[in-house]
């Protein structure tokens, strides 16, 4: 048993049984891949470099590439008068919805509308788009400037389109808390399938910063990779000689239903989210608590609300964003909690660091992971920093055998959040 710490395991809602929502539908759209079993195999596959241009918009920055999605035409899919009417990032966010939905066998043309919910997190929203009408209206003056720049821009674009998409009538909400968004907007639908409000919720984060402003602060902040002669190499979480995260796009989303709810229509369920945690670390606008007293605190309220100790863990898809803090932070609170059991991972090296849709793409790798009874390797892990006091997977994929996962996100301003995922 590992030390009880400062936050001893207790129970978060005395006299409430834990509770798991099922999830029968993943969408995945991301620079490893476009579409769940693309994605999966995307980030299986270490030897596979996924897409890490220098792109025009970056020139002259001492990061000028991101990851970003390639070989999916939005206007294809959408139809180029819905296209016209979303950001980047909506965009992504109905594509993967789309998928996720048909992935759970469900009609949207026939579903109770009334009883559907819509979450998703995003750090930015359309910032690109506000980008560019900044520059119209500097440039072209003010009567240029378009009319669609709050709908399109405001964060909660990309849940307003999923639901006006899929004709959802019930609560739709957006979630922002940095770079946690995505994990808290699925902690969000667990707690509101919990309450029986809705019984269906799709749930995740999407996320598409193509912005000149954005990175140059991040590169002046010292937060992001310079390792502009590899990019494809320059995102290491854990490695000895990680120096910064690498910007990514895409989104991920599950349908989460109530259990009765997906055993009444003979659903497949591919695992459930079975507890959820957050706090907030009141430390640092941009630091994660130095000694991972926050991060420790939203995981141990998970384990809690799932009803599984720390023994039960077997893998953790960790933030593990390539940055030298973060990653020893997590990784020694990851030690003290779960103890040396679990394999850890970082999905980041092929996927970028998707900022506020993280959460949701890597909990839907954690659901592909527990399926498979696989655990994703940590790409461009050359060097393993010998400070690291856990067991990170790298160079290739590992079959394990484990009924319970871990998902961890940390967000600037001290956003902290924690989900614990079973098997089906």
């Amino acid at each position: 048993m590992t030390a009880p710490g400062p936050f001893a395991r207790r129970s978060v809602r005395p006299g409430i049984e834990p509770f798991s929502a099922a999830v029968t539908g993943v969408g995945l759209v991301t620079a490893a891949g476009v579409g769940a079993d693309d994605a999966w195999r995307g980030v299986c596959d270490t030897a596979v470099a996924p897409s890490v241009p220098h792109l025009p918009e970056l020139d002259g920055l001492p990061c000028d590439f991101m990851y970003t999605v390639d070989g999916l035409d939005p206007k294809a899919v959408l139809g180029v008068a819905a296209q016209r009417l979303m950001d980047r990032f909506s965009q992504l966010a109905v594509i993967a919805a789309r998928e996720a939905v048909a992935d759970a066998g469900l009609d949207p043309s026939v579903w109770d509308s009334g009883r559907v919910a819509v979450v998703i997190g995003s750090a930015h929203g359309g910032l690109p788009f506000y980008d560019e009408q900044h520059t119209t209206l500097t440039e072209r003056g003010a009567r240029r400037v378009s009319p669609k720049l709050a709908p399109l821009s405001v964060v909660n674009g990309a849940a307003s389109s999923v639901a006006m998409d899929l004709g959802v009538h019930g609560p739709s909400q957006a979630v922002s808390t940095a770079c946690s968004s995505g994990t808290v907007a699925i902690g969000t639908a667990h707690q509101m399938l919990r309450t029986g409000a809705c019984d269906i919720v799709v749930a995740g984060g999407a996320e598409s910063v193509r912005s000149r402003l954005l990175i140059a602060s991040a590169c002046q902040m010292r937060a992001v990779s310079t390792r502009r002669d590899d990019p494809t190499a320059a995102c290491r979480p854990f490695d000895t000689h990680r120096d910064g995260f690498v910007v990514g796009e895409g989104a991920g989303l599950l349908v989460m239903e109530r259990p009765e709810h997906a055993r009444a229509r003979g659903a497949t369920v591919r695992a459930r989210v079975a507890g959820y945690g957050a706090s907030s670390d009141a430390h640092s606008a941009v630091a994660p608590d130095p000694d991972g007293l926050g991060i420790e605190r939203a995981l141990r309220t998970a384990l809690a609300d799932a009803g599984v100790d720390a023994s039960d863990i077997g893998h953790v898809n960790a933030h593990g964003t390539s940055t030298v803090a973060n990653d020893l932070i997590e990784a020694t609170m990851l030690r003290r909690v779960l103890g040396e059991h679990p394999l850890v991972t970082s999905t980041k090296a092929m996927t970028g660091h998707t900022l506020g849709a993280a959460g949701g793409i890597e909990a839907a790798l954690t659901v592909l992971a527990l399926q498979h009874q696989l655990v994703p390797p940590t790409g461009n892990l050359d060097a393993p920093d010998p400070a690291i006091p856990v067991e990170v997977v790298s160079k290739e994929a590992r079959h394990a055998a484990f009924d319970c996962a871990v998902k961890t996100s940390l967000g600037f301003g001290g956003h902290n959040a924690a989900l614990v995922l079973t098997r089906a």
